[in-house]
């Protein structure tokens, strides 16, 4: 469920997106993410829509700003209406997520099922359907018990903006908000409301206020976490670098002063190129768990550990165990001394965000992480648990805290939930001995693309690839085995070891992935444990132009720049998994411009990534260069007619597999 501009919609602690140029439509105002801006907009055009097409893309991009300003109910009328005018296969996909994050799971798994006949591959969508399965069964398992252990109800000081993460301080909350109050004038087109401020509510009389002016500014700040003393605090504050349009999230510490704070200070792991979120220190102050989406994780966000030495300065992240983190994106922690709660859309759960909880065992690896389902858990977003207070010991005592959830029902887009839990009797307990099991599931796959002929064409989902040849290396030992008729094959784990895969199959790319059984959790109410790891290697179009993304070249420039660099890795590490394939780098500008100095700039374009692929230890042999000019657009247009995004389609670094 990751949203542009950041990743999830319930966070809303991003940077503006903002542009000074008047929005004349809707599609620009979606593409620009001012989903509250292209409502009324897309709206007022679809009626005026003359073509079936038309009609289908305007209705998606509606359901789209539906969507990401929490009206699903209206989105997945408007997504099926998409489909039905030849969006595809995405609208009934976005669909069935609306319909799972309103719990109508039966819908949901009626429509996933559907999707999977419709591309072909079932196995694309088994984990949603498997969790709306989940949840029918723990809701009537709900309705049947006589006692509840939690105790659910939205708080009185919601408001109809998002209200989100609230954690105690002194006598107070300290939570996060877009309602009006917050600082600034300036509208966030995203949400329609104002940028998110740290708020401050004393929950018996609901009377709240800024937390802070010296904190709270024009961007968006949110999620504190506060020192055992109330001293410190580190936060969330979103602000968009200089002359750029998208936006990167920091963490940020700030020593309390007097009866106030200091100017807060970005903690010093913080890079400039990832966005850093949701603090969670721990009560003495020396470990920080937080979330990033760092190129070296597992996927998405994930949860990062660091420690504060002896000096006082904070060492290096990092990155938190299989245990825990998933491809999918783990956030939003909080710890109850060493138990750590977080959210995940990655394990097992009832839909969007669920909220889990894991600890620490004697031998230091954690404990599988235990969703705290129904009524806690949803299946929207359900995020940020925090506990407050505890009263008694033993069968009969509560536990007294909040969470947030984006639920319907609810005052705004998220909500602040109060619970009461209470210690129920324990089952009887289970005297079979314990038999300790970590299974991890290798899947190789392929992509299904909507022309299976076309390498370029867009991708509708993976599915499992039978008979392929995986080499798996554990230590110093080796062993080839063959995928069954679902594309799998199952490995009883060995703890602390490092496991490294390659799949093979001919007349396509092999792939390459890694897992680690170190610190694997043993948890007695589940002794085995399943992981996943998915391969996925690539159908071979032998002279068919691939384009390389994100290949930019300064104005008559041909060196290859900065943000250029990991595209041209990811190609070199695929020539580096298949030594067989040669390959033609092709370099192709706009028609504006003399045809001999577009064909001389091209050729020298095409040169410049052969020289660095073979920099990164390609043999030179293996690759050729070609300066194509202005001589094959893919963009079919009349040069001075051009618009500026047909030059930039034209304007391309291709790669193709030669014979």
């Amino acid at each position: 469920m990751l949203r542009a501009c950041l990743a999830v919609f319930v966070l809303l602690l991003l940077a503006g997106c903002t542009y000074t140029a008047k929005i004349t439509d809707g599609a620009t105002a979606v593409d620009r993410k001012q989903y509250e801006v292209a409502i009324p907009m897309l709206e007022r055009e679809y009626k005026r829509a003359k073509s079936r097409g038309q009609q289908g893309e305007i209705a998606n991009n509606l359901a789209i700003s539906l969507r990401e300003t929490g009206r699903d109910e209206q989105a997945v009328e408007w997504f099926q209406t998409a489909y039905d005018n030849g969006v595809g296969p995405d609208a009934l996909r976005e669909k069935a997520a609306a319909l799972k994050r309103l719990e109508r799971y039966e819908d949901a798994i009626q429509t996933y099922t559907d999707l999977g006949f419709e591309i072909g591959s079932r196995y694309e969508f088994r984990k949603d359907i498997a969790g709306a399965e989940l949840a029918m069964k723990l809701k009537e398992r709900q309705a049947q018990q006589d006692r509840q252990e939690y105790e659910v109800n939205p708080v009185a000081f919601n408001s109809p903006q998002a209200d989100y993460a609230a954690v105690p301080f002194n006598d107070a909350l300290v939570f996060t908000s877009d309602r009006g109050a917050a600082t600034g004038d300036q509208t966030y087109n995203w949400t329609g409301r104002s940028f998110s401020d740290l708020f401050s509510v004393d929950p018996t009389a609901s009377d709240v206020t800024g937390f802070t002016a010296t904190l709270n500014t024009e961007d968006n700040e949110g999620t504190p976490s506060f020192s055992a003393d109330g001293n410190t605090m580190i936060f969330t504050r979103c602000s968009p670098p200089a002359k750029r349009t998208d936006a990167y999230c920091g963490l940020y510490v700030s020593e309390r002063v007097g009866d106030g704070w200091g100017q807060a200070e970005k903690l010093p792991f913080v890079t400039a190129d990832a966005n850093y979120m949701h603090p969670a220190l721990s009560p003495d102050g020396s470990t920080l768990i937080f979330s990033a989406n760092l190129v070296e994780g597992w996927g998405g966000y994930d949860l990062y550990r660091v420690t504060k030495g002896a000096d006082g300065a904070w060492g290096t992240p990092d990155l938190m165990n299989r245990a825990i983190n998933t491809a999918g994106n783990e956030q939003f922690p909080t710890l109850d001394g060493d138990t750590l709660y977080f959210s995940s859309d990655g394990l097992e759960g009832l839909g969007g965000l669920d909220i889990f909880r894991t600890w620490p065992l004697e031998d230091g690896r954690y404990n599988a992480p235990k969703n705290l389902r129904l009524p806690i858990n949803s299946g929207a977003d359900d995020f940020a648990y925090t506990i407050v207070r505890r009263d008694g010991t033993g069968i009969g005592s509560t536990t007294t805290g909040y969470f947030s959830s984006s639920r319907p029902g609810g005052a705004g887009s998220d909500d602040i939930y109060a619970y009461t839990k209470t210690q129920l009797p324990p089952p009887p307990p289970d005297t079979t001995p314990i038999a300790y099991r970590n299974v991890l599931d290798v899947t190789v796959v392929e992509k299904i693309r909507e022309d299976p002929t076309n390498p370029s064409s867009r991708v509708l989902g993976v599915r499992p690839v039978p008979n392929a040849t995986v080499i798996a290396q554990v230590g110093d030992q080796s062993r080839t085995v063959t995928t069954d008729e679902e594309g799998q094959l199952s490995l009883v784990l060995v703890d602390d070891q490092r496991y490294e895969f390659r799949a093979e199959r001919p007349d396509y790319l092999a792939a390459e992935g890694r897992f680690s059984s170190r610190n694997l959790p043993r948890d007695p109410d589940a002794p085995e444990q399943r992981y996943e790891l998915e391969l996925e290697i690539e159908k071979i179009f032998r002279n068919e132009e691939i384009v390389l993304e994100n290949i930019y070249y300064d104005y008559d420039e041909s060196f290859i720049r900065e943000d250029a660099q990991p595209t041209l890795n990811e190609l070199s590490e695929l020539l580096s998994r298949n030594p067989d394939i040669t390959i033609e780098l092709g370099s192709h500008t706009d028609c504006r411009g003399r045809d001999a100095y577009n064909e001389t700039l091209s050729q020298a374009r095409a040169q410049a990534a052969v020289d660095y692929l073979v920099q990164a230890g390609i043999e030179a042999g293996r690759l050729s260069a070609r300066g194509y000019g202005e001589s094959q657009p893919v963009a079919e247009c009349i040069c001075e007619r051009c618009t500026e995004e047909e030059h930039q389609r034209n304007r391309r670094t291709t790669f193709r597999i030669l014979e």
